[in-house]
């Protein structure tokens, strides 16, 4: 996937959790939904698969879930 489809996901601190990004993104429906993606390991974050959900992310973290990237971009 080229860098121009990796989609922007602001956040107010500098670190969110991958629970809670997956959330705010729209990729997972709830904390449920994102536990069940992590389980089925259809989750990276830079290129290797993540089961933690607690999983700390900051800014310039990308995350993939199937076709879809997201880039966390820590507000200033």
């Amino acid at each position: 996937m080229r860098d121009s489809e990796i989609r922007d996901i602001e956040i107010r601190d500098e670190m969110i959790r991958l629970g809670q990004l997956l959330k705010l993104a729209g990729i997972a429906e709830d904390g449920v939904h994102a536990k069940d993606l992590l389980d089925a390991d259809e989750v990276t974050v830079n290129g290797t698969i993540e089961f933690r959900r607690g999983r700390q992310l900051h800014d310039g973290d990308v995350i993939q879930v199937g076709n879809e990237q997201v880039r966390v971009v820590a507000r200033p």
